[in-house]
């Protein structure tokens, strides 16, 4: 009998792959979108100017997101199963906790975002991250 599919990291690689789409979304549409989406002021100056960084760094994260996505989606058991899948699935839901849990200290190092966008920002990864943990918290056994 073949494992039901967990919701969580299902839901999880969703979000992910919406993460990664909203991304290249930002390399198709420009400035604009790069704003709308908090990537600051440099990063959308980088796109209006051409400069192929802002799509380089953009699309760096596209990527990785993307491959977070298919890892939750391995271990929703949606594809087959990926290598080093409990340990990346740790990573994954790590990543996004930190990313959620330490906007305080990286708006000091990144400057020129507004609050708003940190707090919202924060409060999607902390979501996603809290997803992916339980998905995996449930999988652990099955991983």
């Amino acid at each position: 009998m073949a494992a039901a599919i967990n919701p969580f990291l299902l839901a999880g690689g969703i979000l992910s792959a919406l993460a990664a789409l909203a991304h290249l979304g930002c390399i198709a549409f420009g400035p604009s979108w790069y704003r709308f989406f908090g990537a600051g002021e440099r990063m959308a100056r980088m796109a209006e100017a051409g400069q192929w960084q802002a799509g380089a760094i953009t699309l760096a994260v596209t990527a990785v997101l993307a491959l977070w996505s298919l890892y939750a989606l391995s271990g929703a058991g949606m594809l087959p199963r990926l290598p080093l899948l409990r340990l990346a699935l740790c990573a994954v839901a790590g990543v996004y906790l930190l990313r959620g849990l330490a906007f305080v200290p990286l708006m000091a190092r990144i400057p020129g975002n507004s609050l708003t966008f940190w707090l919202v920002s924060s409060g999607i990864c902390l979501t996603i991250g809290a997803i992916h943990a339980i998905g995996l918290r449930q999988e652990w056994a099955r991983l």
